[in-house]
C-alpha cells in the first residue's frame, strides 16, 4: 500500500491542465500487449460480487470526443463512462434519433459500458417555471438515455434557498423525484440523486428528499464529499442513504483525509454490485494518470 500511495502521489503532481495531445500520443504507443491485459475488469471475491470501475467525463476528459474517450478507456481497463452534459463528446439530448442510434452503435461495438448521463437538472428552485423546465430538461435526458443504451440519469439538488422554509424544499425536490421516476419507468431508465449542493451535500437532507421521492426507479448517487467524513468514518453518514445507494462518484484517491477503504468495505457489506465511477481532474498525461488511478482503486477495494 505504501508503494501505491508512492506512486500516486507522484501521478497526481502532473495533474495540471488538460492537452489532449499528450493523451493520444500516449495511447498510440501503447502495444497490443497492454491493450489486451488493460480489458481485463477486477472481480471481486466476496460473494462473487463486483464492482467496477468507470470515469466520468467530469472534468479528465471533457475535452475528448467520444471516439478518444472509448480508446482510452479500453486502454487503461476503464470500464464503463458517465457522460457529462456539455462536454466534447457531443451526446445531448439534441442529437437526432440518427445520431442516437450510432451513438447506441458504438457503444455496442466496444466493453466500455455506457452507465450514464450526467445533467446538471436541479429541482430547489422556488421559481414554479423554473422548476418545470428543470424537470422537462431531465425527463429530455431521460428519454436520450433510452435511446442511447445508457443505464441512468444523474440529477442533482443545489442549495436549500434563504428564505424558503428548508421542509419545503426538501418536499419539492422529493417530488419531482417520483416525477422523474414514474416517467423514467416507463424507458426502464434509472435516476440517481448525486449528494451535491449548499446545504444539500448534507446525507440528512438527502435521506429526507428519498423519503419523500420513495421510488423505485430513484436511487442516490454516493459523491464522496468531504462533509460525510465525521471522526474519520463516514459510516454513521452512509447509513443514513445505505438502502438508496445505486451509483458513485470517487475522486482522489491518494487523498489520506477520506476513509476509501472503509467506503468500498460498506458497499461490499451493502451488497453493491454497481459502478464507482472516477471524477478528477484534467491532466496532460492522462492514460498515465488513469492506469495509476486504477492499480489503486484495485487496491482500495480488495476485501
Amino acid at each position: 500500500m505504501n508503494a501505491l500511495s508512492a506512486l500516486w502521489n507522484f501521478a497526481e503532481a502532473e495533474v495540471v491542465g488538460a492537452d489532449l495531445q499528450p493523451c493520444r500520443r500516449a495511447h498510440q504507443n501503447l502495444d497490443s500487449r497492454s491493450k489486451l491485459e488493460g480489458d481485463r475488469g477486477f472481480e471481486g471475491k466476496e460473494g462473487g460480487k463486483k464492482m467496477r470501475l468507470g470515469l466520468v467525463t467530469y472534468n479528465i476528459a471533457k475535452d475528448w470526443d467520444l471516439e478518444t474517450l472509448l480508446q482510452v478507456c479500453e486502454t487503461v481497463g476503464i470500464e464503463g463512462v458517465e457522460l457529462r452534459t456539455t462536454h466534447r463528446h457531443g451526446v445531448e439530448p439534441t442529437l437526432s434519433a440518427e445520431e442516437r442510434q450510432r451513438v447506441r452503435q458504438r457503444f455496442e461495438q466496444t466493453k466500455v459500458k455506457l452507465v450514464g448521463l450526467g445533467t446538471t437538472c436541479e429541482f430547489h428552485s422556488p421559481n414554479r417555471d423554473e422548476l418545470q423546465r428543470q424537470i422537462e430538461t431531465a425527463k429530455q435526458f431521460i428519454v436520450l438515455a433510452h435511446d442511447v443504451g445508457a443505464v441512468g440519469v444523474k440529477v442533482r439538488p443545489n442549495a436549500l434557498p434563504e428564505g424558503v422554509p428548508r421542509e419545503k424544499t426538501i418536499r419539492q425536490i422529493g417530488e419531482a423525484l417520483r416525477e422523474l421516476g414514474d416517467f423514467a419507468t416507463g424507458f426502464g431508465i434509472a435516476v440517481w440523486l448525486e449528494v451535491h449542493g449548499r446545504g444539500t451535500s448534507d446525507l440528512g437532507v438527502i435521506q429526507a428528499i428519498m423519503e419523500v421521492a420513495h421510488h423505485p426507479q430513484v436511487g442516490v448517487c454516493w459523491n464522496s464529499n468531504r462533509e460525510d467524513v465525521v471522526d474519520g468514518s463516514v459510516k454513521a453518514n452512509f447509513e443514513k442513504v445505505r438502502q438508496w445507494v445505486r451509483h458513485a462518484h470517487i475522486n482522489e484517491l491518494w487523498r489520506e483525509d477520506y476513509p476509501w477503504r472503509e467506503l468500498f468495505g460498506l458497499l461490499r457489506e451493502a451488497n453493491y454490485e454497481g459502478w464507482t465511477m472516477a471524477e478528477i481532474p484534467e491532466s496532460p498525461d492522462a492514460v498515465r494518470l488513469l492506469r495509476y488511478y486504477r492499480a489503486l482503486w484495485r487496491e482500495l477495494t480488495r476485501p
